[in-house]
């Protein structure tokens, strides 16, 4: 469980407070600027809401942002029902219907949504997910996520308002619980990795995506975390009896995974079979490491120590789970190691017998940070830390473009699945590695700020000369960190600095921990406008139409609540080619209030461009009628707003002049 070490940390106070009150360390970075060079016209969602970020690793700072597009890409709005964060960007067969949710990634998710100033994503998404959204489809660990949050904004009432629901989630595992051994089982798929050893295996080595039962390190270690996070949360509702009931369930599940799930012979946590067949025994251990075996850490589970620290050897050794280009999740001495049983026609499919995967990639890069930070150890060090964090950079790279996918080959880095809903997949976490490892931001439930960078000194080859982090949401405070190792780059002295509300708070002048006290500020009220025009439904109103491409899944993709300017996976209704005038109403199945419009426009350098002029009309009695509106200019790959005096009127539309020779693609429209 993430949590602070106050004993240690608060003895570097004095060196924090000593730099308190005085001038800013370091120009701040210009916020425009940086917005407008990596969003282009998407710029301001960027500008007040996410941490600015730059460092001497260009391609470290490009997938930084990246990663902020994607994370806007997959917030789709359900309306009424608020924003979720999407796996994929478009449907896939096995999401819950009709939100496109899923839960294995939703830890990701929240971990990552954690530091953006405007609150609500993270916020409506923990809703949905306890009111309707977690279904148990795969296993997870949102209890731990949530109060990652809190550890990161501060908010109590925010993260203890779920623990009922907690609770009630938790005990529904009970159906997976082996009372006799005292852990968890899983079906690797329903773990979100087919084709593991313990399933391929359980099949005589025939196939693997379905089957394999078995006692695993990652739904072990998820309940392990979820029952800590229950724990605290319940402390701070002064439920000391409920918090006692959560501690020992935390504590007697580290103790059967430490003494069952150790292999000694192995030197890695690793699975037990569940299942019982003429291939495999129950109880019986599997025959091989997986990167899985990593996850314990993740959550701090291991004791500190040497014994179980030894693992980490495995995953700096090229001829176990360091691959070329990444983390392989199972070694090569497997007897199916990338052996490829699953296509989608002549396209291969997700398998887990070797394959990179950013998910557990994230899993592993966070548990590495957690045994940096505060495990003693000798095994691994921050030069290999930072060199597997540049491999998963170089990941989410196709050449020159940015788009990242499902899994790629360990020895080439390239994607094997290749799908068209494979890319720019939100499977895994980036910021919060920058944020908690990199930066080294350690989120703390009492009111001190904690600073220790994972970077190794000067002179390593993975070293860095110097970054700034700034924006950061603090416990209600704006964050920012500078390290510069001699002064020259943002010439306010070499060093470490941290800043907080724009006053320099502490410096050291090495790398290093820093701890400085923050009070807690009240967190903001959080602004909710609702979409009217979101059909989740296909048929349902709202319904959407249009005078030309009337295809049904064309209309209803430009209210849908999802929207992306990535050219890769079309989005959106496109208009005909014609030199007429083009429309696209909503009709809202009864009289609404509306006062203002969204408009996202898709635009490229061959198809599509934004229109050259638009207005909007509300049915008004019997017939449209103009919208007396104040409207921005039309913009290409970013939103173009209107406002009007309110209104009620069943159905709004949309009419368009478009470019000679374009088109127009209006990815979504939305409606207040």
């Amino acid at each position: 469980m993430r949590n602070g070490r106050p004993a240690k940390r608060l003895a570097l106070l004095a060196l924090a407070l000593a730099g308190l009150g005085t001038p800013l360390a370091a120009a701040g970075l210009d916020v425009q600027r940086i917005a407008h060079a990596r969003f282009g016209n998407d710029a301001p969602w960027y500008v007040d809401r996410i941490p600015l970020f730059e460092s001497a690793d260009p391609q470290i700072d490009a997938v930084y942002y990246y990663r902020w597009a994607l994370f806007r890409a997959h917030q789709r709005d359900l309306g009424a029902d608020g924003y979720i964060s999407t796996e994929f960007l478009d449907d896939v067969s096995w999401q819950l219907e009709p939100y496109a949710s899923l839960n294995d990634a939703t830890g990701f998710h929240l971990g990552e949504g954690r530091w953006l100033r405007d609150r609500r994503y993270a916020d409506d998404y923990i809703a949905f997910m306890y009111a309707r959204g977690n279904d148990r489809h795969f296993t997870d660990y949102m209890a731990d996520a949530v109060y990652g949050r809190f550890l990161a904004d501060g908010d109590r009432i925010g993260a203890t308002r779920y623990l009922a629901a907690m609770r009630r989630l938790y005990r529904a595992w009970d159906d997976h619980y082996d009372a006799s051994k005292g852990l968890y089982w899983v079906e690797p798929l329903l773990d979100a990795t087919e084709y593991t050893i313990s399933s391929i295996d359980a099949s005589g080595g025939k196939d693997g995506f379905r089957g394999g039962d078995s006692f695993r390190p990652s739904i072990n270690a998820y309940m392990y975390a979820n029952a800590r996070a229950i724990a605290a949360l319940s402390r701070m509702v002064g439920d000391t009896q409920g918090a006692a009931d959560f501690v020992a369930r935390a504590d007697a599940i580290k103790a059967r995974v430490q003494r069952d799930l150790w292999s000694p012979t192995l030197g890695h946590f690793i699975d037990r079979y569940k299942v019982n067949n003429e291939y495999v025994k129950y109880w019986q251990p599997i025959r091989g490491r997986e990167l899985v075996g990593y996850l314990p850490w993740t959550f701090d589970l291991p004791d500190d120590g040497a014994r179980y620290a030894g693992a980490w050897a495995h995953m700096i050794k090229p001829d176990e789970l360091r691959g070329p280009a990444g983390l392989r999740t199972v070694e090569p001495s497997y007897q199916y190691y990338m052996r490829q049983y699953r296509y989608e026609g002549t396209q291969e499919e997700c398998q887990w017998n070797g394959p990179i995967w950013p998910f557990q990639t994230t899993q592993v890069l966070t548990g590495m940070a957690n045994l940096l930070d505060h495990y003693r150890q000798s095994v691994v060090t921050r030069s290999d830390y930072m060199r597997l964090l540049r491999q998963y950079v170089a990941l989410h790279y196709q050449g020159d473009r940015l788009d990242l996918e499902e899994d790629y080959h360990p020895d080439t880095g390239r994607p094997i699945v290749g799908l068209a809903r494979s890319h720019h997949y939100f499977h895994s976490g980036f910021a919060d590695l920058i944020l908690t490892g990199l930066v080294g931001i350690r989120p703390r439930m009492d009111d001190v700020l904690e600073v220790n960078p994972l970077l190794p000194a000067a002179g390593d080859p993975q070293a860095l000369a110097w970054f700034r982090i700034q924006d950061v949401p603090y416990h209600g405070h704006s964050v920012a960190v500078t390290w510069d190792v001699d002064g020259r780059h943002y010439r306010g002295g070499a060093g470490l600095t941290i800043e907080v509300d724009g006053r320099r708070v502490a410096h050291r002048d090495d790398l290093g921990r820093l701890s400085v006290p923050v009070t807690r500020v009240r967190a903001p009220i959080i602004d909710r406008p609702i979409d009217q025009a979101v059909q989740l439904v296909r048929n349902g109103y709202p319904k959407g139409s249009a005078s030309s491409n009337t295809d049904p899944e064309a209309v209803h993709d430009a209210i849908d609540g999802r929207l992306w300017f990535f050219p890769e996976l079309p989005n959106g209704w496109s208009s005909a080619p014609s030199p007429a005038t083009q429309w696209y109403a909503v009709d809202f199945g009864k009289p609404v209030a509306v006062s203002r419009a969204e408009l996202a426009f898709f635009a490229d350098a061959k198809t599509f461009s934004a229109p050259s002029a638009y207005r909007l009309q509300a049915w008004i009695g019997e017939g449209w009628r103009d919208i007396d509106a104040v409207s921005d200019r039309p913009i290409g790959n970013g939103i173009t707003r209107a406002r009007w005096k309110g209104m009620t009127t069943s159905k709004v539309r949309l009419l368009i002049r478009q470019p000679s020779g374009k088109r127009t693609r209006l990815a979504e429209i939305k409606i207040f």
